[in-house]
């Protein structure tokens, strides 16, 4: 809206000082990642202030968890506070006309609501507990059906697949190899870009980038029959799918130990701030030889939001937590870094910069499928951990959780770290 409304003043003469640093995106980036500190930080503490009066807390499960009764009556549902330091900063600062700015805002109002929710109904099961004098423990089926986040993921997914793949406004400009195109048209474009004339073909073709290989775009068609080639959105919406069911579910496990899904979601999204900051720049872009991606620099903006965000709320969720981010934040995390991923065409990169919340996924599915394996087969259910999902294991391990999680942040950095150097390793 700021940035709306600086641009009106200035097409109607008005030429007072710092009327166009909001012409710059970086200007805009850093803006936002301090208004979405100062509103978790500031705004925090009386959310906190108002789940305790409203008796809104966390009940633990009984696991014999070092520390965990310590826990006990922490107010939850702080995820709230994520939301709007996400979505206000946005609003303030972002061209509200950019395809993918709308998109983003709408999964993660979305993803909140499904997230909220399931704390709600959560809260009501304890409250009707209390009532009737019976002692409330928490169990996994409490909340929302787990269909029913399924079919939310599900209906996410199917919006921004299908918002991708045929909205107009989404197109990646592609390189022309070989000098001029010998028939041009409309959507071929010539740059002067790092002092060398290029030509460059506008196209809507599903593509993402593969990590570690030369020719490092490609096609989903490709994974299609020739024959099937007009039935590539569907394909396409049903990867969608998966990977934001896949991620949001991750970071929703993830969120176990103080700390943990908060840090590790803000190291991820550096990381996800300058893929859209290069790909949405035409000369970064090049220099790099990655797809240029027009207008999507002003997703930096957002990014610097959920950044902001994260690191603010991080303030009251470090070990001890004072709060913690429930469904409500976790669930809209993970599907974030998921639409993010798609949007800049680096969702292949998910396993190594979201290496911890695949991981964490992959033990529970293990122990999972272990467990009735050996049920099945020998009549008593084994395990291949202590406890999972992961960062529980070495709990019982007898690890304290703040070395857990700063561990678990260190090798986040580190695949982050290695996602970036996959920009020219290749």
């Amino acid at each position: 809206m700021l940035y709306h409304l600086f641009h009106w003043l200035y097409d109607q003469g008005y030429r007072f000082p710092g009327i166009r640093l909001f012409d710059y995106i970086t200007f805009r980036i850093l803006i936002g990642v301090l208004l979405s500190v100062i509103i978790t930080t500031v705004y925090g503490k009386k959310l906190i202030k108002f789940l305790q009066k409203k008796q809104i807390s966390e009940s633990i499960r009984e696991e014999g968890l070092a520390g965990e009764h310590l826990k006990q009556g922490t107010p939850t549902m702080g995820g709230i506070v994520i939301i709007l330091a996400i979505i206000i900063p946005t609003l303030l600062l972002a061209d509200l006309t950019q395809v993918y700015i709308q998109l983003m805002l709408i999964s993660t109002v979305w993803l909140g609501a499904i997230g909220f929710i399931d704390d709600y109904l959560k809260l009501m099961g304890k409250r009707r507990a209390q009532e009737k004098g019976e002692t409330y423990k928490k169990t996994g089926k409490d909340g929302l059906a787990g269909w029913f986040k399924i079919l939310g993921q599900v209906g996410l997914g199917i919006m921004v697949g299908a918002t991708l793949y045929f909205n107009s406004d989404v197109k990646i400009w592609r390189e022309y190899i070989g000098g001029a195109p010998k028939n041009q048209t409309e959507q071929t474009f010539k740059k002067e870009v790092n002092g060398h004339t290029k030509y460059f073909v506008e196209t809507k073709t599903p593509i993402t980038t593969i990590p570690f290989v030369k020719n490092h775009e490609f096609n989903y068609s490709k994974l299609l029959p020739s024959s099937w080639r007009d039935y590539t959105w569907i394909l396409y919406i049903v990867i969608v799918i998966f990977i934001i069911t896949a991620v949001s579910n991750g970071a929703n496990l993830t969120d176990g130990l103080d700390g943990l899904a908060t840090g590790t979601s803000a190291i991820i999204g550096v990381l996800l701030g300058i893929f859209a900051y290069a790909s949405g720049n035409l000369v970064f872009a090049d220099y790099l030889n990655i797809m240029y991606i027009p207008n999507l620099g002003e997703l930096s903006i957002y990014i610097g939001a959920m950044i902001g965000a994260c690191i603010g709320f991080l303030w009251y969720n470090s070990y001890p937590a004072q709060v913690f981010m429930g469904d409500t934040g976790s669930l809209t995390l993970g599907g974030i870094i998921a639409a993010l991923a798609i949007i800049v065409h680096k969702e292949l990169l998910i396993p190594i910069f979201c290496g911890v919340f695949f991981v964490e996924s992959i033990s529970v599915m293990l122990q999972v499928g272990y467990f009735k394996y050996t049920r099945k087969r020998f009549g008593t259910g084994r395990r291949i951990f202590l406890k999972s999902p992961l960062h529980h294991h070495y709990q019982v391990k007898g690890l304290h959780e703040v070395k857990i999680v700063t561990r678990f942040w260190i090798i986040t950095v580190l695949c982050v770290v290695l996602s970036i150097v996959t920009l020219k390793l290749r």
